[in-house]
């Protein structure tokens, strides 16, 4: 037996309950307005160029719809795989359920499929693969190819070829972030389009690696120092891994939420007063990523714990425009004094748990704010309300109206009782 195989049987026979499938419509609806919103964006007109909803292939559109879900950093997170599962599994899910017309219900039940092999395949890289590697990318083909091993009925020894094909196509490094370039939405469109060529050709039975995660020249191998195979397979009667993902209610890197969320706490108690000296401390890995003093362009400012934090206390919010040059001109006296360091109490919980300590000092005054869990995330969820006002502000940059959008977000909650066609995704698309 191989982990692949047993990652397989897993999957298909975890209990599947109404409420999940809620919770797996409520990701979709979340994904959906990420990607939509992006449309007139740099990076998704390029895109646009290649690939998009109407193109007549499902890989293609999974393409089109994943680079798309991740441009604007307000897609999903699960913590401990270090994962944005839906950019991925969504988009590859939605395009084989058009194309097959398969019912809402099972378009859902392939997304739960899809997040448990991303982020439990996410579970297993070890701390360091993240250092080069974007989890997202290289773990998300999994989910992808999972997603659409369910829509595509395929047999288990062809669920296990789709995977095994999936993570051989496996990429995607960090370096963009030291340019600013746009790679890390290729990195989505890719994961998706790959999960789905890795499936049909499974299908035709074209074969896979079964020991493509555990083998000596497999995965873990080639792309993880300090893996961890068994939690591959841990907690198999646990909740699904859906479950536990965040919601990201801010607009930029993961990573610099709980700091969001601490420097907010700042702001109502400082009650106007200014910092002489601000002090943020979390884990390496998010300075790793989101150490950057003084960015000059948006993306650069999504990814700064400095410039997030600075403009959360001074303007006690974090919006779209907060990461524009007239928000990092107004926040650069404030980053200027925030400095960075490593909690060793943060650093052992992550990636189980992504904490912050913000402190500002007023004179000979410090406060600080500590947060162990941010806003979005399970312990602290976006009711259905909240993701619903989300959605709406995001769909309306793609001009829908309020009604429009609640209409979708409703059309796409009731999935879950629908054993006709899934028709959502042709006509919103196409729309916007």
């Amino acid at each position: 037996m191989t982990l692949t195989r047993d990652l397989v049987r897993l999957i298909r026979t975890k209990p599947v309950a109404d409420a999940d499938l809620e919770r797996a419509a409520g990701f979709v609806v979340d994904t959906l307005a990420c990607a939509l919103a992006a449309r007139d964006t740099a990076p998704a007109k390029a895109i646009a160029t290649l690939s998009s909803w109407s193109t007549p292939d499902s890989g293609r559109r999974a393409f089109y719809f994943g680079g798309l879900a991740h441009i604007l950093e307000l897609d999903d997170l699960h913590r401990t795989s270090v994962t944005h599962p839906g950019t991925v599994v969504v988009p590859a899910a939605a395009a084989l359920a058009e194309t097959l017309q398969a019912s809402g219900r099972d378009f859902l039940i392939s997304v739960l499929h899809g997040y448990e092999a991303c982020c439990r395949v996410g579970n297993a890289v070890g701390k360091a693969h993240y250092r080069v590697w974007h989890n997202t990318a290289t773990c998300g083909t999994f989910g992808a190819a999972m997603a659409a091993a369910h829509l595509l009925d395929l047999s288990e020894d062809q669920a296990v070829w789709a995977l095994g094909n999936a993570g051989t196509q496996s990429g995607g490094v960090w370096e963009f972030l030291s340019a600013g370039a746009m790679s890390k939405h290729l990195h989505t469109a890719r994961a998706a389009e790959s999960g789905v060529i890795a499936a049909l050709l499974a299908r035709e039975g074209f074969t896979g690696a079964d020991t493509i995660l555990e083998g000596e020249k497999g995965f873990f191998a080639a792309l993880c120092p300090d893996p961890l195979p068994h939690a591959v397979l841990a907690d198999a009667d646990g909740p699904w891994e859906l479950v536990q993902t965040s919601i990201k209610p801010w607009p930029c890197c993961r990573h610099t939420h709980p700091a969001i969320d601490a420097a907010l706490g700042l702001n109502s108690r400082l009650d106007g007063a200014t910092p002489d000296e601000i002090r943020v401390e979390t884990y390496r890995a998010a300075l790793d990523v989101c150490d950057r003093p003084d960015p000059t362009e948006p993306y650069g400012a999504k990814f700064s714990l400095q410039h997030c934090v600075a403009e959360a206390i001074r303007a006690g919010a974090v919006t779209t425009s907060s990461f524009d040059g007239d928000h990092r001109a107004a926040a650069r006296d404030l980053r200027a004094i925030t400095s960075l360091g490593v909690d060793p109490a943060i650093e052992a919980a992550y990636p189980r748990a992504w904490g912050a300590s913000v402190k500002a000092r007023v004179g000979d005054i410090w406060l600080e704010e500590r947060r162990a869990a941010c806003k979005g995330d399970p312990e602290n969820p976006l009711d259905r309300e909240e993701l619903t006002v989300k959605a709406i502000e995001l769909l309306g940059l793609a001009d829908f109206d309020s009604g429009a959008a609640r209409g979708l977000i409703d059309e796409i909650y009731a999935l879950a009782d629908r054993k006709a066609p899934v028709a959502t995704f042709q006509s919103v698309f196409l729309r916007a």
